[in-house]
């Protein structure tokens, strides 16, 4: 089969690989229709997130079931299904808690209550390293879907893919800051794929303001044909929550998100406090999450931060009062409520996707989803092309 092979950083390519094969009787052998490249991916792709052998990458697919494991029961041949991106077994103590991020059980090499850099993980991800279970992804023609009498979701026959593919990822990571009562005011750091669900998230919950802040002119514009909302061109910190402070009555905003996470763009300065403080990129947009957001206000941290950083401002989280929310969606736990969203009109997704390529571009796709080239917000890939 084709697959989007990790070889390096900066080295993805589409290989002839091996069909994946039911390793156990949870299993069902999935053959991809759409897959697409996440924020994630270019984690691995920047070697932000090492990775020392070939994987296939992706944790954003869904398809049509090609083979079930005898003990998967509700699915069957030919089901159109749409899987989450964690790996989870369905009853350790965190997936019966709605945390199947952390399930306990889906990856045994590396995990643990820790939370370590490089050991002591949580549960597997499809497609993101061997310290999340190095499960291959589906950036490929077929996968191996493992606990699948918990994850994949069958989808209704008149949705497209393009319709429900991002409830795998960016559409529940872009909610999981939780329900607003309405009213709130609400300041989105980026305007990529999750900064825009975020945005839409934001929407349903009848936000009585919506900012979003981004340092590329073409991404505000389209999140805010989008959804509405105000928008802050990113130039500099000092000035932008300035801005934020002028348009929430002084006070701050009442939630801010980080949709941005350890690799934002940075300039010399930035780049050498990093290499100084042995730390994987930088943490300047949660500090201005801290300094955007109102006392007793709260900040959620959807962008990736894989190791720990200096001059972090507990101070100023505790003076301020703040309620801080981070971590992978618990994507099983909402998967269907969003679903229903799209069923019943309530929320677009598939207007984020600006590139549809084939698997076999899948170089160029990365290059131009990474560079921000050509005004690439989503990269939707075809397997079968």
């Amino acid at each position: 089969m084709k697959a989007a092979v990790f070889h390096r950083p900066g080295k993805i390519t589409c290989d002839e690989i091996d069909d994946p094969i039911l390793e156990n009787q949870d299993d069902i052998i999935l053959k991809v229709t759409s897959t697409a490249i996440c924020g994630s991916d270019l984690h691995m792709y920047s070697g932000g997130i090492p990775q020392a052998r070939p994987m296939v990458m992706g944790h954003e697919f869904m398809g049509i079931i090609e083979e079930v494991g005898r003990n998967v029961l509700h699915l069957k041949k030919g089901d159109r299904v749409v899987v989450p991106f964690p790996i989870a077994c369905g009853g350790c103590f965190f997936c019966q808690h709605s945390l199947p991020s952390a399930c306990e059980n889906s990856n045994p090499e590396h995990y643990g209550p820790e939370g370590g850099i490089f050991i002591e993980k949580g549960g597997g991800m499809f497609g993101y390293s061997d310290m999340y279970g190095g499960y291959n992804g589906g950036q490929a023609q077929y996968v191996r879907v493992p606990y699948a009498y918990y994850g994949p979701r069958k989808v209704p026959e008149h949705l497209s893919d393009e319709q429900v593919l991002f409830l795998t990822d960016i559409f529940p990571t872009g909610i999981m800051w939780g329900e607003l009562k309405g009213g709130e005011s609400v300041v989105i750091f980026g305007a990529g794929p999750v900064g825009v669900m975020a945005a839409k998230s934001a929407v349903l919950h009848h936000a009585g303001k919506i900012i979003v802040i981004d340092t590329l002119a073409y991404r505000l514009e389209k999140v805010k044909m989008q959804t509405g909302c105000e928008t802050i061109l990113w130039e500099n910190a000092k000035d932008t929550i300035a801005q934020v402070r002028a348009l929430t009555e002084g006070r701050g905003a009442d939630l801010c998100v980080d949709a941005v996470g350890f690799e934002p763009d940075r300039n010399l300065l930035d780049r050498a406090k990093a290499t100084v403080n042995f730390e994987k990129g930088s943490i300047k947009v949660l500090e201005a999450c801290f300094s955007s957001v109102r006392r007793g206000g709260k900040v959620s941290i959807l962008g990736v931060y894989p190791v720990n950083y200096d001059n972090f401002p507990l101070g100023q989280i505790f003076d301020k009062g703040l309620t801080i929310r981070a971590g992978q969606a618990p994507v099983h736990g909402i998967i269907d409520q969003l679903l229903d969203y799209v069923i019943d009109e309530k929320v677009i997704l598939d207007d984020i996707i600006t590139h549809r390529l084939s698997l076999n571009e899948v170089e160029k796709g990365y290059q131009l989803f990474d560079q921000k080239e050509d005004g690439c917000v989503k990269v939707v890939l075809d397997p079968w092309k």
